[in-house]
């Protein structure tokens, strides 16, 4: 009985967090706790030759200092998986060496009593460097770019079918133009930390994390730990947003100096820290060729992509990943480029690749769409296109004209001029601007328990985790609807590597691969129930056929007699009882990849055998999905008011359709398009991170230099959903919704501005400057 699926409930951790009983990773009061201050390098590259130690070491509180002279040494990462561990810098693992590769690398942690007694020891450590000339400019490097062989998770960089140059040769109007977006800094509220101690052998890590199962793994290979003796905690997550997605060298030094000072040990980085040593999105520049005919048909796209990356990682933004599948066109050309920067490596930052693609992409459709006087939603609609033509393989469902038709009426797009800079509000030039939003729909294989006890109340355990985005709240609704429960009945326990494995919180698939197995894994404990029931000759229901009784409200019942039942408790107290469990693995990818068989006698091989008597794990395993691709989509839509003396942009109201499969919660899902559209004004009017252009050091190191939207900034904002389940992804019919929010939000509101001033800019952010 589907009862709370969908509805706008209020976030069941809520009062924990506004209370302060919220525990994130930093504020575990931990026993004879020392604490960890960094040392970073204030060069670009070169090496350490001397640290001078002894002054720290004589300062009040100071326990000792750990450098690459005197630390453990550690093993190199066995993968590159994020779900299974992901270390961001697979060449430069801390302190290993005395290399130094960018500005703001570790070279040093000092340890101590207090916070403070640490980072002043810290900013007294003088260290004596052999420089070396680095590799600082993005564009000054470009002879040394390199074509990557794939992108994170596999994804193709090079992506070509038909002839797009002879296409591009013969089109009646043609776009050729270049794009170019600066780094962008996460920002998660909660700064990176990690608390790590030691029990003998046995480690315990609480970690700003968005992956405990990966973090649990890459420590164990790391510092050469058991998984079995490696136990993490995220139970809350103050935001990620890809930064938390990595694991970064703050997770590997708090272990390492706990084991080497015997003592618990916190690292907790500042906000300038966190800029330069945990991650960032790539620079790039964008080359964008269109090819139209006259009626605006698309004959030729090429999309030419070149990013930076470090010399101690590879990471690939993978601007052009949507290009090939958004828009019908029988001539595609995708390319992608590294340089290699003295830079800290960048990292998925939220809607890697589509973020910064689908601007560029979408401010050239725009601009396809004024040569062509055609209405820029009329472009879209004429080149929609019905089906990956790329992979040749269908949409698992796909609503995007209805977005577009939602949007615009919802922005008021019938008041939008053709002609640019001729529409006034008072003294304000008004623009109104498109673009589409594209994100795909990921799932994988995830675990989880069910337990009902016999008091009525029930409780899941998922190793997933919640990082701010709601996933504690829409678990507990999923795992409600199927135990017929209420939802204040039911506990969801997440953020212990101890759990059963669940999925990482990154490329939006958390609902989509954690919700199914708490389904089955519920269902799975009311079926035992039913079974229970049906032989007991006490019960109202004894004899009578499983498929014929339903659960709800606390109760097992006949379908057509609600009347004719019983509790859960009374089941179970006549069996003597005190609780029920079950447990289920559905082991699914819309990437068409099968995890490996869990090792026999674990506890992961348990899941999987008691997963082949689960009806509902059965069924969703049987699901014929190879002939279709998963994607999520929306129409973004922006209004504007420019002051012309000034420069100055007001971002007036923005409408967001989107496409994204079930709703699993109305309120959490408005609030995560929200949150991905203030992504989206961030990036296109004021966030970017900043190097001296002589050393490549960072210059915009905190909330005052690096600019994001404020309460004062927000404007109206209208998110609609269409609300039709995906009918493949999952019995559940979600996708998830974390990043595609972003998607196209920058190019909406860099078309709208162009509405309002017939000025074009093709660097963003679009700040006063560049339209005075």
């Amino acid at each position: 009985m589907n009862e709370s699926l969908g509805k706008p409930i209020d976030r069941v951790d809520g009062r924990a967090k506004v209370t302060g009983a919220a525990t994130y990773a930093a504020e575990y009061q931990i026993k004879n706790l020392a604490y960890g201050a960094p040392v970073l390098s204030t060069i670009t590259k070169g090496r350490v030759k001397f640290i001078d130690v002894d002054q720290a070491k004589k300062m009040p509180g100071v326990i000792g200092v750990m450098t690459s002279e005197n630390c453990m040494m550690l093993h190199s990462p066995a993968g590159s998986d994020p779900g299974s561990g992901k270390f961001a810098e697979k060449d430069l693992l801390p302190l290993q060496n005395d290399r130094v590769l960018y500005g703001g690398q570790y070279i040093a942690v000092v340890v101590a009593e207090t916070a403070e007694q640490a980072e002043q020891a810290a900013a007294t450590m003088k260290v004596t460097y052999e420089e070396q000339k680095p590799m600082v400019g993005f564009e000054t490097n470009f002879a040394a770019a390199y074509q990557p062989g794939s992108g994170l998770g596999g994804a193709k960089t090079q992506e070509k079918r038909g002839d797009a140059d002879t296409a591009m040769k013969m089109a009646a109007v043609t776009i050729d133009e270049t794009y170019k977006t600066p780094v962008y800094s996460h920002n998660a509220m909660e700064p990176h930390a990690t608390i790590a101690e030691w029990n003998g052998d046995k480690l315990t890590v609480y970690d700003a994390t968005q992956s405990v199962i990966g973090v649990q793994g890459l420590l164990s290979t790391i510092l050469g730990v058991p998984k079995e003796n490696t136990q993490v905690y995220a139970l809350y997550i103050g935001g990620g947003f890809g930064s938390k997605g990595f694991t970064w060298a703050n997770t590997l030094l708090a272990p390492m100096a706990a084991k080497q000072f015997n003592r618990p040990v916190k690292i907790e980085l500042k906000r300038q820290q966190v800029f330069s040593a945990a991650g960032r999105r790539t620079q790039t520049q964008q080359k964008i060729g269109l090819g139209a005919g006259a009626d605006g048909k698309l004959q030729s796209i090429k999309h030419d992509t070149i990013t930076e990356t470090s010399f101690v990682d590879e990471f690939v933004e993978t601007a052009g990943v949507a290009t090939s599948m958004i828009y019908s066109s029988p001539n595609i050309e995708v390319k992608h480029s590294l340089v290699r920067l003295n830079r800290g490596t960048p990292c998925p930052m939220r809607a890697p690749g589509e973020a910064v693609g689908m601007y560029a992409l979408e401010v050239a459709m725009d601009e396809l769409a004024y040569k062509l006087k055609m209405d820029p939603v009329k472009l879209r609609m004429a080149n929609h296109s019905d089906m990956d033509e790329q992979k040749k393989k269908q949409f698992s469902s796909k609503y995007l004209k209805d977005c577009y038709q939602r949007g615009a009426d919802a922005i008021g797009w019938a008041n939008r001029s053709a002609e640019p800079g001729t529409t006034k509000q008072g003294n304000l030039l008004v623009g109104y601007g498109v673009a589409t939003a594209t994100y795909p729909a990921n799932r994988s294989a995830s675990s989880a328990k069910a337990t009902l006890f016999a008091d009525g109340h029930a409780e899941i355990l998922c190793g997933t985790q919640d990082i701010g985005t709601g996933t504690y709240t829409v678990m507990t609704q999923v795992a409600a609807d199927a135990f017929g429960l209420p939802v204040d009945k039911v506990k969801v326990k997440l953020g212990d590597s101890s759990y059963p494995k669940g999925a990482q919180s990154g490329g939006s698939q958390v609902s989509a691969s954690v919700g199914p197995p708490i389904r089955a894994a519920a269902l799975g404990v009311v079926s035992k129930v039913i079974k229970m029931a049906i032989a007991d000759e006490g019960s109202p229901l004894h004899g009578k056929k499983e498929e014929d009784i339903i659960a709800g409200n606390g109760r097992i019942q006949l379908k057509n007699n609600p009347d004719k039942g019983e509790s859960f408790a009374d089941v179970l107290r006549r069996k003597g009882m005190d609780k029920v469990e079950a447990q289920a693995k559905t082991n699914v990818s819309t990437r068409q990849q099968q995890s490996a068989p869990a090792p026999d006698g674990s506890p992961e091989a348990k899941i999987e055998a008691e997963s082949k008597t689960n009806a509902a794990v059965q069924a969703d395993e049987k699901t014929d999905r190879k002939d279709y691709v998963f994607h999520s989509f929306g129409a973004q839509f922006a209004k504007v008011l420019v002051d012309p003396d000034l420069g100055t942009i007001r971002v007036e109201k923005i409408a967001s359709v989107m496409d994204i499969g079930t709703v699993m919660n109305l309120k959490t899902a408005t609030n995560q398009i929200m949150g991905g559209i203030l992504f989206g004004m961030g990036m296109a009017l004021m966030e970017e991170t900043r190097y001296d252009p002589n050393n490549g050091r960072i210059v915009t190191r905190d909330l005052a230099q690096y600019l994001v939207p404020v309460h004062a900034d927000i404007p109206e904002i209208d998110v609609q959903f269409i609300e039709k389940p995906d009918p493949y992804i999952s019995p559940i019919g979600a996708r998830g919704i974390g990043e595609i929010g972003v998607t196209g939000m920058a190019a909406a509101i860099a078309n709208a501005i162009y509405n309002a001033t017939g000025k074009r800019v093709r660097d963003l952010p679009i700040t006063p400057d560049k339209l005075i």
